[in-house]
């Protein structure tokens, strides 16, 4: 490790050049290729590492609040300005920070050289368990990471255990259906060495059954573990289609992990170009036949008007239609599938998709991307719990568990919780929402509650964030808030025939949800803006006001 030593900053000369609330990204002297982003807040000025964390976008788009945290501009992930540590997922890792300050007419900073250039750090969790307190989280995904992280940062030094049925350690799912990515290596978000380190034991088991009155998770080896908290967080699984041949015929696939993408891209081969059925028009079927599109004839089916209307509406989802089919991906939209036929060539496989108005369409391979399921078979039967008629289970704004003594939490594509965002009514609205950010924001909020618990008996305010989701489909669109309460007007703005656009879903006055193409910062800072309760009505945003501009107010509304 070098000493810190001092750098000029070649494009600031006074902290003058800041206003509040503002950041300037500036390269620096006696480093190539490196920069720093100098923010202002009050009358403090920070020095921080550029880029987010997760997808390396610039943070100098990004949007700075009052209480000292900015958001990165594309997915959501926010950090404090002060210590570089992470707010908000999807981000892994911290920010590096240094000291900053002004001489002699110039601002320089002071830090190691190794971590101006590596512009981030992973969390310091090395951790030996020493204490009787026992976390097992069963799930292998985004909340999973979420938990166990965060309980580490928190200074967790209690056992933790996460069991998975999957063979890899916790990935980027959202690049299986956006990337078609084999390599579970590629995608792994931690090396196995940060558990071990962190005193993290991974258990590649199925959980069976779980016994809530002596506290046990039993799986399908036989082997059992005791638990003082529990977290489920065992995701969904892809629905398939009840049809004629969709059962029986080879492939036909679904999508959800790494051997479904290995499946595929088997089946798929290399070199000649194949005839790809993907039946559904929600975003992992949009996805997948986006990526598909480049080498293969990408037929997609959907019963929707639109791609996505339902979350996003007939006029939205017409933009995205628009996107693929420059791609040449042919759509076959308000159509219902009736069976799949086998090839010609070997009836074990599939050769046609038929739909209901007759069409038939050719296929080698069928992907189908028609939602998922909560995953929850192991407590069908399970008297301690409720499921919803989803399968679900619900929870209260902790993602705790009712009626198990306050020591079972449930996260992700399994959890319906009370969602307070705008347009929700003062109890909340209840939601259940399959995306990355929110199972992940979800499993800190949990950790957080867990450690809390160990030192008070009073109950801790959750952490309120905005939901936000992002999809590939032909440009990149960002989404935040919810529309389970209703929307009944979208106001369109921009450029809609080339993919750049904002759209804000309203109910009545209130903006519900926004989302963007080419537009970045907008849904960042509307989502922060819903946070903090100063997004602009329907009608402030009719009579064109300038979404940047908005205060972003210090008090968090929701």
């Amino acid at each position: 490790m070098t000493a810190a030593a001092e750098y000029k900053l070649k494009d600031l000369t006074s902290f003058n050049d800041i206003p509040n609330l503002e950041k300037v990204e500036s390269e620096i002297e006696g480093i190539p290729d490196t920069k720093v982003l100098v923010v202002r807040v009050d009358d403090k000025i920070h020095a921080i590492s550029p880029r987010c964390t997760h997808y390396g976008a610039p943070l100098k788009n990004g949007v700075v609040a009052p209480d000292g945290r900015i958001t990165c501009p594309w997915h959501g992930a926010c950090f404090s300005v002060s210590t570089g540590e992470i707010e908000d997922a999807p981000a892994p890792n911290h920010l590096n920070t240094f000291e900053v300050y002004e001489k002699d007419g110039a601002v320089y900073i002071k830090g190691e050289e190794g971590a101006i250039k590596a512009g981030q750090r992973d969390p310091n969790l090395k951790c030996t368990p020493s204490t009787e307190e026992k976390v097992v989280v069963i799930g292998g995904g985004s909340g999973t990471l979420g938990v166990v992280q965060t309980l580490r940062e928190l200074k967790f030094k209690g056992s933790i255990t996460l069991l998975t049925r999957e063979s890899n350690l916790p990935l980027d799912r959202t690049k299986l259906s956006k990337a078609l990515i084999s390599d579970a290596k590629k995608i792994e978000i931690r090396p196995v060495e940060w558990y071990q380190a962190a005193g993290i034991d991974i258990v590649h088991d199925e959980v069976t059954a779980v016994d809530f009155a002596s506290k046990t998770v039993s799986a399908k080896s036989g082997k059992s573990w005791p638990y003082t908290k529990l977290v489920l967080a065992t995701g969904g699984i892809p629905r398939a289609l009840p049809l004629e041949g969709f059962k029986t015929l080879g492939n036909i696939f679904l999508l959800r992990n790494v051997p479904d993408v290995q499946d595929i891209l088997g089946a798929l081969g290399t070199g000649e170009k194949k005839k790809v059925v993907v039946v559904g028009s929600s975003f992992i079927g949009m996805e997948v036949g986006n990526a598909l599109s480049k080498d293969h004839d990408v037929s997609i089916v959907g019963m929707e008007k639109a791609p996505l209307e339902r979350v996003m509406g007939e006029q939205v989802g017409k933009i995205f239609q628009r996107n693929l089919e420059k791609s040449g991906v042919k759509f076959y939209l308000d159509a219902s599938v009736d069976k799949a036929t086998p090839s010609a060539s070997d009836q074990t496989k599939v050769g046609a998709v038929h739909l209901k108005d007759g069409t038939v369409l050719d296929a080698d391979v069928v992907i189908l991307g028609i939602g998922v399921r909560p995953a929850t078979d192991y407590l069908q039967n399970n008297a301690s719990v409720s499921l919803e008629k989803d399968g679900s289970l619900r929870t209260d704004e902790s993602f705790t568990v009712q009626g198990l003594g306050g020591d079972v939490y449930a996260i992700g594509d399994i959890a319906t919780y009370p969602y307070h965002g705008p347009g929700a009514p003062s109890d909340g609205i209840p939601v259940r929402i399959e995306h990355w950010n929110v199972a992940q924001n979800a499993g800190r909020s949990v950790a957080r509650s867990i450690t809390h618990s160990l030192v008070s008996s009073s109950p801790l305010k959750p952490k309120a964030f905005i939901p936000v989701f992002w999809s590939a489909l032909g440009q990149q669109l960002r989404y935040c808030g919810n529309t389970t309460a209703g929307w009944d007007s979208l106001t369109l703005r921009g450029d809609p025939d080339n993919a750049k656009f904002v759209a804000y879903y309203s109910k009545a006055q209130t903006i519900v949800a926004v989302a963007t193409m080419g537009m970045d910062p907008l849904m960042s800072k509307s989502a922060e803006l819903m946070r903090r309760g100063n997004m602009p009505s329907k009608k402030e945003i009719e009579d064109g006001v300038d979404l940047l501009k908005v205060d972003v107010p210090q008090y968090i509304a929701i």
